[in-house]
C-alpha cells in the first residue's frame, strides 16, 4: 500500500491507543470500590495520553502518506480491512482526544455520585472510539467507531443528565442516527462503484459529477448534523444543557469535530468537483451559522446554552475555512478545530465548577462573585478572552488564518463574517461582566480547590502556547494540507494559493 508508511515504532501504537481504554473500561466492572474505580480510570486515561505522545515526536512532517500504519485483512471476501494510520489532519485530533479524557475524569471526581463505574466506563469507551474515528483508513472501520461514539454519549446524557435529560438524549439520538443513515448510504454507493472500502483508495478514483453530487449530498447531511450547521443545530443546545460536565466537554471538544473532519477526509478528496459546486452554498450557511449563533448566544440567560450557541458560531468559522480551498483557510480551520476543543471545553469545565456550588446554570444565580472567587474569575475570564479570539490566545491565530483565507478569495463573504467576530466579543464580555460584577447573589460560594486548578492549568498552557507559538501545531499539517489542495487541483477544482 503506497499510501501507508509502516509503523515507525516497534509496537502497534494506534491499536494500543484504541484497545487500552477499552480493556480498562471492562476492568472497571471487577472493581467494587467507587474511589478505586475513579483512580483506575484516571490512571488508564493518563497512560493512554502518555502513550499517544510518541505520535507527535515521531511524526514525519515532510511526507503526505499516512503514518504509524497498521493493516491486515479483516473480511477479505468483501475487501474489508483493519487499516489504521494518521496524517497531519488527524494527528492533533487524536492527541486532543487522549488529552481531554483524564481532564474529564478529574472534573467529575465529586460531581458524579451514582453509577460511578458505569459513568467511567462510558468515558473510556468514548476515548477508544475517538482515536478509532480519527485513525481509521477503512470506511467500515470508520463507520463502526462513528456509531460506537453514539452509545456512550447517549448514556452520559440520558443517565447522568439534567431534569430534561430524556428529551435531550432522544433528540441527540434521532439526529445522530439520521446522519448515520446518510453516511451509510454514501459508503454503500462508493463500495458498489469501485469495490473497496479503503478510504485512501477511494480518493484515487475519478467519479462522474452526477455521482459526486449525490454522494456529497449524503456526506454533507451526515457531517452538517454533526458539526452542527444551521438548520441542523437544534439538538446541540438541548444536549449541552442537560449533559453532565464531562459530557458537554467531550461533545464540544471531540464530537463536533467528527463533522468537520468528515468534510476534510471524505468530501474534499473523494468528491472534489461536487465540493466546489456546493462551496458557495456552504459558505453562505457558514456565515448564517456564525451570525445566528452569535446573535442567539447574546440573548441567553443560561451559561451552558450561551456556550452551546457560541459553538455553532465558532464551528461556522471552521466550515467557512474548509470550503475556501486555500492554504490559509484549511490550516486555520484545522487549527481552529483544536482551539475550539480546548477553549470551549475549558468554558464548560468552568460552568461545571460554579454549578457544583450554586446548583444553577443561570447567569443571574451566579453573578457578582469576583470578590468571593477571584481565582475562578481569573480562569474564567482568561478562557472568555480566548473564546473571543483575543490576541495572544489560541483562537486568535486560527481565526486570523481563516479571515486571511476568506479575504484572499471572497471579500464579500469576509465582510459578512465580521459581525460574528464582534458578536463573540459582545456575548463573552457580557457573560464575564455579569458573572464577575453583576448583582451579588446570596449563597455559599467557595473559590476553586486544588483539583480544579490542576485540571484547568494544562488548558491555560495550551491556549498560550498556540497563541504565542503556533508553529509546532501548524508544521504537522503543512504537508497534508498541501496534498489535499493538490488533489483538488488535479480534479480541476482550484488554483493553488502560494
Amino acid at each position: 500500500m503506497d499510501f501507508l508508511i509502516p509503523n515507525q515504532l516497534n509496537y502497534p501504537i494506534l491499536s494500543v491507543l484504541i484497545f487500552t481504554p477499552l480493556a480498562g473500561a471492562f476492568v472497571l466492572f471487577m472493581i467494587r470500590n467507587e474511589t478505586v474505580a475513579r483512580i483506575w480510570t484516571l490512571l488508564v486515561s493518563l497512560a493512554v495520553f502518555a502513550l499517544s505522545l510518541p505520535l507527535y515526536f515521531n511524526f514525519d512532517h515532510s511526507t503526505t502518506n499516512y503514518q504509524f500504519g497498521e493493516h491486515f485483512a479483516w473480511i477479505p471476501s468483501y475487501n474489508i480491512n483493519y487499516t489504521l494510520g494518521i496524517d497531519g489532519i488527524s494527528l492533533l485530533l487524536v492527541l486532543l482526544s487522549t488529552f481531554l479524557i483524564p481532564i474529564c475524569v478529574l472534573a467529575s471526581w465529586k460531581y458524579i455520585d451514582k453509577r460511578v463505574k458505569e459513568f467511567h466506563f462510558c468515558l473510556l469507551l468514548m476515548g477508544s472510539a475517538c482515536v478509532g474515528i480519527f485513525s481509521s483508513l477503512d470506511f467500515v472501520l470508520f463507520y463502526i467507531f462513528w456509531e460506537a461514539m453514539l452509545i456512550p454519549m447517549y448514556l452520559l446524557i440520558a443517565v447522568w443528565g439534567g431534569p430534561e435529560k430524556v428529551y435531550a438524549s432522544i433528540k441527540f439520538f434521532i439526529y445522530t442516527m439520521v446522519g448515520s443513515v446518510f453516511l451509510l448510504v454514501a459508503m454503500i454507493a462508493l463500495y458498489l462503484k469501485v469495490g473497496t472500502f479503503s478510504i485512501p483508495e477511494l480518493m484515487t478514483h475519478t467519479y462522474s459529477f452526477n455521482f459526486q453530487f449525490w454522494v456529497f449530498l449524503a456526506f454533507g447531511i451526515a457531517f452538517a448534523i454533526k458539526v452542527p450547521m444551521a438548520p441542523f443545530h437544534t439538538w446541540l443546545p438541548a444536549a449541552h444543557v442537560q449533559a453532565p460536565t464531562a459530557g458537554s466537554v467531550l461533545l464540544a471538544s471531540v464530537l463536533l469535530k467528527m463533522g468537520t473532519y468528515g468534510f476534510l477526509r471524505f468530501c474534499l478528496p473523494i468528491t472534489p468537483n461536487a465540493s466546489i459546486y456546493f462551496a458557495p452554498y456552504i459558505l453562505i450557511i457558514s456565515i448564517c451559522s456564525i451570525v445566528y449563533g452569535g446573535y442567539v448566544a447574546l440573548g441567553q440567560s443560561d451559561m451552558k446554552k450561551l456556550i452551546a450557541y457560541s459553538s455553532v458560531a465558532h464551528m461556522g468559522f471552521v466550515t467557512l475555512g474548509i470550503f475556501l480551498f486555500n492554504k490559509y483557510g484549511l490550516e486555520g480551520a484545522i487549527l481552529q478545530m483544536i482551539n475550539h476543543g480546548i477553549t470551549t471545553g475549558a468554558l464548560f469545565l468552568c460552568v461545571g465548577i460554579i454549578y457544583e456550588r450554586s446548583h444553577s446554570r443561570l447567569i443571574a444565580d451566579n453573578s457578582g462573585i469576583a470578590k468571593i472567587m477571584p481565582i475562578y474569575i481569573g480562569f474564567f475570564g482568561f478562557f472568555c478572552l480566548s473564546s473571543m479570539a483575543f490576541p495572544g490566545t489560541n483562537s486568535f491565530v486560527g481565526e486570523l488564518l481563516i479571515l486571511l483565507g476568506v479575504f484572499t478569495d471572497h471579500k464579500l463573504i469576509g465582510a459578512l463574517s465580521i459581525p460574528g467576530v464582534v458578536l463573540a466579543a459582545a456575548y463573552m464580555l457580557h457573560l464575564l461582566q455579569r458573572i464577575s460584577w453583576g448583582k451579588k447573589v446570596k449563597g455559599h460560594f467557595t473559590d476553586m480547590n486544588i483539583r480544579e486548578v490542576i485540571y484547568l492549568t494544562p488548558l491555560v498552557i495550551f491556549v498560550l502556547w498556540i497563541g504565542f507559538s503556533p508553529g509546532p501545531f501548524l508544521n504537522v499539517m503543512h504537508a497534508s494540507v498541501g496534498h489535499l489542495m493538490e488533489q483538488l487541483q488535479n480534479a480541476g477544482a482550484i488554483t493553488l494559493v502560494k
